[in-house]
């Protein structure tokens, strides 16, 4: 026990962490520097693709020649296979045991795989006389590619940190990233690039693709100064089994873990919910039709990022006092009681709704409460974000054997299907209105059929996702008192073998 005692401590040195002790448990700690660095592959990496695949539509029809439903129709079917990837990259991610660690293979080699497609995609093959297979093939490589990088970014928290209180603060760094990379990308692309070329032509699009990939280069070597001490496996630890992860652990993962079951049902009512809003033609029934101006939900957007990003951190520091769990629950009510009152404002002005914008009380009321929602929702995705970390603990503690990849891989395989109906849900829904043969425009007629029915989407949707949340995480065992209790049986397996 000295021996390994002295080993931890060297360890601990050579990792640049500190370390913290509650209820018993010595916690490991990660410098904020390499937090902020490791945490820079969610906005870095994985937003300039996300930016740069919108425009898929596009270089598909100006590059390809590929008519603009065909195109709609592979974006969608790619889906499928962007679902079914993700458990199986993420069960070879778990098979990889090396010394040197693999975070740092796997986020290089989805890099490299995601760059060549996109390259190949925009620059080498566009404008080439190449049709709907060619197009097809490459975007599936990318996929592929990307799902790698995707896993790994989820994983790279749990690798970072064990401390309760610090792994919610984690999160904060990604939507930073997450937040404004998208914003400074589209911005130089829209105010540079696109009035450069004048038009979305085969040369524009190449230029953003190599504006993207540059990007993205500079926050994968970032990502890899960050991530390189905790890309061990005396960091990320190793499996109390000695054989390596097998197909029936996947099986008894989501057969056995009750607190990746909980989670599930958590995540997956709340992302369908939040995937139907945030479809176009609901915004245009909220914004365009029910108050009269589209222009006003862009706005509100980016006037946001702000209060959103100190609800984070409020949300956060909550977590990491009182629990992933617990805060969850907190701010679930809260969005809760928020979009209620939404509700409540709404209908006293049901009659004329218009009137919101045009009387400044009243504007500042709806501008309170959209902050105050969009604050809320973000203090839950802040604890959602640790809970993962906590999950991929318990299985560990569970079952012997640390799968983070799996788990991660799992979640997100759920996660995007259920999201997939988002559309469906949100375009069969305005069919009820009388949306048949057209979509909602702007400016369209006004009616009390079409108040209520915004309403029962736009907020009572995500009311039943929350309540769906609350249930689930009344029977989830991940309790403040109970991470502690995993900790410590980590702690002491890890010291028996």
């Amino acid at each position: 026990m000295v021996d390994s005692t002295e080993k931890k401590e060297t360890i601990m040195k050579k990792g640049n962490e500190s370390s913290s002790q509650n209820g018993g448990v010595e916690y490991r700690r990660a410098k904020g520097w390499r937090i902020a660095f490791s945490c820079s592959s969610s906005g870095l990496m994985g937003m300039t693709f996300y930016i740069l695949m919108g425009y898929a539509s596009y270089v598909a029809n100006v590059g390809y020649g590929i008519a603009t439903a065909v195109v709609g129709f592979i974006l969608t079917a790619t889906r499928i296979l962007d679902g079914v990837t993700d458990p199986i990259v993420a069960f070879l991610i778990d098979k990889t045991k090396l010394k040197a660690g693999k975070i740092r293979l796997w986020a290089f080699l989805g890099w490299v795989i995601e760059s060549l497609a996109v390259f190949m995609m925009y620059v080498w093959a566009s404008g080439k006389g190449h049709g709907v297979p060619f197009f097809i093939v490459t975007y599936c490589v990318y996929v592929i590619g990307y799902t790698m990088v995707n896993i790994i970014n989820q994983t790279i928290p749990h690798a970072l940190t064990n401390d309760p209180k610090q792994r919610p603060m984690v999160g904060i760094w990604s939507t930073v990233f997450n937040y404004f990379v998208p914003m400074f990308l589209s911005m130089a692309i829209m105010m540079f690039i696109l009035p450069r070329y004048g038009e979305f032509n085969v040369p524009m699009l190449g230029a953003t693709c190599k504006l993207c990939v540059a990007v993205s280069f500079v926050g994968l070597i970032i990502t890899i100064i960050g991530i390189s001490p905790y890309d061990k496996l005396e960091y990320i630890g190793a499996p109390v089994k000695k054989e390596s992860v097998k197909l029936r652990d996947m099986v008894s993962l989501f057969k056995s873990n009750k607190a990746l079951q909980m989670f599930i049902v958590a995540g997956a009512s709340d992302k369908i919910a939040q995937q139907t809003i945030s479809q176009s033609i609901i915004t245009t029934l909220l914004y365009g039709i029910i108050l009269g101006n589209m222009q006003i939900s862009t706005m509100l957007s980016v006037v946001s990022m702000l209060p959103s990003i100190v609800f984070a951190i409020i949300g956060a520091k909550h977590a990491g006092k009182h629990g992933n769990k617990e805060s969850t629950v907190v701010w679930t009510r809260a969005c809760m009681i928020v979009a209620a009152v939404s509700v409540v404002f709404f209908s006293v002005l049901s009659r004329k709704p218009q009137i919101i914008l045009q009387k400044m009380p009243l504007m500042i009321v709806f501008v309170i409460l959209n902050f105050a929602l969009n604050g809320c929702k973000m203090s839950v995705t802040t604890a959602n974000n640790a809970m993962m970390a906590d999950v991929i603990d318990y299985e560990f503690d569970r079952s012997g054997n640390l799968m983070p990849a799996t788990v991660t891989g799992t979640y997100a395989f759920i996660d995007k299907l259920v999201s997939s109906f988002g559309a469906l849900i949100a375009t069969s829904s305005v069919a009820i209105l009388g949306y048949t043969a057209t979509m909602p425009q702007p400016g369209d007629a006004y009616t009390m059929g079409i108040f209520w029915f915004t309403m029962a989407i736009y907020y009572g949707l995500p009311l039943v996702g929350w309540a769906c949340t609350l249930v689930a995480m009344k029977f989830s065992p991940l309790s403040k008192e109970e991470m502690v209790e995993v900790q410590k049986r980590i702690a002491e397996r890890k010291g028996d073998r």
